[in-house]
Formats: structure tokens, sequence, C-alpha cells
């Protein structure tokens, strides 16, 4: 796909972030600069910039320039849930059971984002496996999510787990087959802006922000194993949970 020349270049300085070239809280080369480095006019890099900052990947701050937005470190609430299966295999949400994948999956090796790099003890930009799914209603075939599956190579590569076609139960009966069970599971829910791949992809309407489930699949002994980040329309989808009494909250007599 030929992309337009300022989004070429958006992809480039996303990548860098992502990787860590350019840490949180620095600055980004200077429009000038970014302009000569990749042969374009001025206007066109500011309308790169234009696309991180709408992403919420940077911010353009007076006489500072464009500098990447500082990630807060977020507090865990953990809510009691469960992990269910069927003929195909684990599934998390009884709502979303029913969906399926409307492509064949696309799998290749690329750098870890720092996040996913974390959970799974790897560098940051090592290349890691990465399994991308959109998934959908298998009537309609209207796309509702998207999948995407990072694991270490030092797990995967050579198996399986690195071909389109994984079989009944998909990676996670692969990891318990291949020694790795029983499987443990951890999730946390955030959101961020979508990229321009995602809005058309998920059809999103402009300025709609992405719900996303990013659940870590680990070993019993704490390896982590796989990092799902599953994204979805937050204009569509929220996330609930059951409330139940500890046996601190008896009814009082």
């Amino acid at each position: 796909m030929n992309h337009p020349a300022y989004r070429q270049v958006a992809l480039g300085l996303r990548a860098a972030i992502e990787q860590g070239r350019y840490p949180e809280g620095t600055a980004l080369p200077k429009i000038t600069d970014i302009a000569r480095e990749h042969g374009i006019a001025k206007q066109t890099a500011r309308e790169a910039i234009a696309e991180l900052e709408t992403e919420g990947l940077v911010e353009v701050i007076r006489r500072r320039g464009t500098i990447v937005r500082v990630r807060q470190v977020k507090r865990r609430l953990t809510r009691a849930r469960q992990v269910f299966r069927d003929e195909r295999g684990y599934y998390f949400d009884p709502a979303s059971q029913p969906w399926a994948a409307l492509e064949t999956p696309t799998v290749g090796w690329g750098p870890a984002p720092r996040d996913v790099a974390v959970a799974l003890s790897v560098e940051a930009g090592e290349d890691v496996l990465i399994r991308d799914r959109i998934m959908g209603d298998p009537d309609t075939h209207r796309p509702i999510q998207l999948a995407t599956s990072f694991l270490p190579a030092a797990i995967a590569r050579g198996t399986r787990l690195a071909e389109r076609d994984t079989g009944p139960g998909g990676i996670y009966d692969l990891l318990e087959d291949m020694g790795h069970g029983p499987l443990v599971w951890e999730e946390t829910v955030n959101s961020r802006m979508p990229t321009p791949t995602e809005t058309a992809r998920l059809g999103l309407p402009k300025g709609v922000p992405l719900l996303r489930i990013v659940r870590t699949t680990s070993s019993p002994d704490g390896r982590g194993l796989e990092v799902n980040d599953t994204r979805m329309s937050s204009d569509e989808f929220e996330i609930g949970y059951p409330v139940t009494r500890h046996p601190s909250a008896e009814l009082p007599r």
C-alpha cells in the first residue's frame, strides 16, 4: 500500500517512539529537520506531526517543540473474571464467544513495543512473533474487534505457533501441549486513540477512542508467554463486571 508522504513520515516516527529511540518527555526533531531529512515540504512534515498528535503520542508545546507524551503509570484495579472453554478452545467473554476471524490471520516477525517487551521479558525492539486477527460477526461479516498476539521468539520460532493455522484450540492449547501450562491470565483495560489503519479496519467515526483489553498469558512460574492486545470501538462497547459480596461485607446483625 502506498501511503501519502506525511503518513510515511508519521509511520517512521511512530515506530521510533514505540521502540524507545525517542523516550518519553524528549523532543522529536524540528519540523525543518524532518522536512530536510525526508526531502519533503515543511507543511508535509507538520501534517505528519499532526497525525501523531491526534493519536496522543506527542504534544506540540510552544517554545519546546514536539514532545513525546509521558505515559502515566496506571493504578491497576483487579476485578474477578473467568476463562471459559468450548469446542474451539478457551475464550474470555460469553458475549464475544460467537465471533470468528473474518480473514486469514496475518503472521510475521517484528519489534516488540515497549510495554509488550516488559511483559515478555525481552529487549525493547527485539523481534517477536506477531499474530494479527480481525474478528466479527460470521453472519454479517461486520468487523468488531482487532486482536494482536505477541509471543517471544525463544518460545515460538520454529513451532506451529508461527503458522497461520494453529489447529484446534489455537495458540493456548499449543502452549499447554508444549509444557508451558496450566496457563495463567491477567488483564488490564485502557483506551487510546486509533491509528488510521485501525480506524479504517473498524469503521470508526472520527475522534472515537479504542477500548483496549490487554491480556498477558503466563506460565505457572510467572514467565510471560503471550501478550494479546484486543481493540474495539469505545463508542460501541464498555466493560462491566458483576460485583459480589466479600465475607467482610455481610449484612449487619
